[in-house]
């Protein structure tokens, strides 16, 4: 039963189930992610090159996910089914699959402007971005095929999400120095608002999220080898490559983080999956600074007021009913037509 089926079947109680258990979902990837980002992070520390850290961690999944298409049919049918798709030219165009350049174009503006602005100030730039362009494309019902019009829960739940970063990073705002550079980080979240909807739209087309995740880690990956290379013709090719083995597990992690954003924006939309991840990333931040803090972490009243007020945000947004279906609107509109004429 596809996504699109579910959404137009299930009665109020049950839509409320699903997207509560799709938040859920969500905020377990947030946690991943900021696992992914603790990881990626400590090699970038040791390589003393974020942006090779980043083509290893991209790189590392799409080798991963190279090998289980080759042993997996089902995957290896979604990629004709893609290619078939875009042949025909009813369906999916060439343009909605890259989304993974918009991760790649996030891991370029952190190796660029994050430690100019401060993590703190890059977060809120992005996370602003994010929530609005979610709002937008959910707007537009791209990704899930799903109208989610633009309500007072939905935009107060972002608006609220937006704060509760706010707060949660307040303690090192005062380091950050704003500057044009801001506008990197909010470029970067709005694109990643649209590479989960287009992740979501491949992976609907392909039937398959190993499908949807390859695609979005092969286009990531020759977008950063693209950067890399510069950065090797100005400054060299790294000497020092760490042994730690867990160091280079960033690119597992971040399947599961582009398959889990890829099969739950169906049910979420991109708004609240956004939202959802936030979430986790901020409880898996706070986890991580508790269980295995690093030099220069901390835990502090804001974080955790912050946490709070990021999940109220995501209650917020989920309390109505979800939007129309494209394929229940085209409905109403030949009905209207029929009995107009």
């Amino acid at each position: 039963m596809s996504a699109e089926t579910v959404l137009r079947s299930r009665s109020p109680g049950s839509e409320l189930l699903v997207r509560a258990l799709g938040v859920l979902g969500a905020a377990a990837v947030g946690f991943l992610l900021a696992l992914q980002s603790r990881v990626n992070g400590a090699l970038g520390t040791q390589l003393r090159d974020p942006l090779a850290a980043s083509v290893v961690s991209f790189g590392g999944g799409l080798t991963v996910l190279l090998v289980v298409v080759a042993v997996t049919p089902s995957a290896r049918r979604g990629f004709g089914r893609l290619v078939r798709t875009i042949r025909a030219g009813t369906g999916i165009r060439p343009w909605q699959c890259v989304g993974g350049v918009c991760g790649a174009f996030l891991v370029f503006s952190q190796s660029v402007a994050a430690s100019l602005l401060g993590v703190a100030l890059f977060t809120v730039g992005a996370v602003g971005g994010q929530v609005a362009s979610g709002l937008v494309v959910d707007r537009l019902g791209l990704g899930s095929g799903v109208t989610r019009h633009l309500t007072v829960p939905r935009v107060l739940g972002a608006l609220l999400a937006l704060v509760a970063v706010v707060v949660a990073v307040s303690a090192r705002l005062g380091a950050a120095h704003v500057s044009w550079l801001v506008l990197l980080p909010v470029l970067a979240g709005t694109g990643v608002a649209w590479q989960q909807a287009m992740n979501g739209l491949v992976k609907q087309t392909a039937d398959s999220a190993v499908s949807a995740a390859t695609l979005n880690f092969g286009t990531g990956t020759v977008a950063l080898l693209v950067a890399f290379g510069v950065e090797i013709v100005l400054h060299g090719f790294p000497v020092e490559w760490p042994a730690t083995p867990w160091l280079y597990i960033g690119g597992l992690l971040g399947i599961f983080v582009v398959s889990g954003s890829a099969i739950l924006v169906h049910y979420t939309g991109v708004l609240l999956l956004s939202m959802g991840i936030v979430s986790g990333q901020l409880i898996g931040a706070l986890a991580l600074d508790l269980l295995l803090p690093v030099s220069g972490s901390h835990v502090d009243v804001g974080t955790v007021l912050g946490i709070c007020l990021a999940l109220f945000a995501v209650a917020v947004a989920s309390v109505e009913r979800g939007g129309v279906s494209s394929r229940a609107r085209s409905a109403r509109i030949t009905n209207r037509e029929r009995h107009d004429s």
